[in-house]
């Protein structure tokens, strides 16, 4: 039970890193910097990243771009 749960709260970290190096990279490198749907680094993006993992990373996306509208 113990390594159970201790594997999901690797595999939370691990997806939360990946999301957030994502969200950094798109923001540097892929959306243009005077762009107002770039995703802030927060402790809400990092527990959809970790929760979701790079799905969450695109909903993130998704409602700043749908904010727009």
């Amino acid at each position: 039970m113990e390594k159970k749960i201790l594997s999901a709260v690797i595999n939370f970290f691990i997806r939360a890193a990946v999301g957030m190096a994502l969200i950094f990279f798109i923001n540097q490198y892929i959306i243009p910097p005077d762009s107002s749907i770039n995703v802030g680094l927060n402790a809400v993006s990092f527990l959809t990243s970790g929760t979701l993992g790079i799905p969450g990373v695109g909903l993130l996306y998704g409602i700043m771009c749908y904010q727009i509208l």
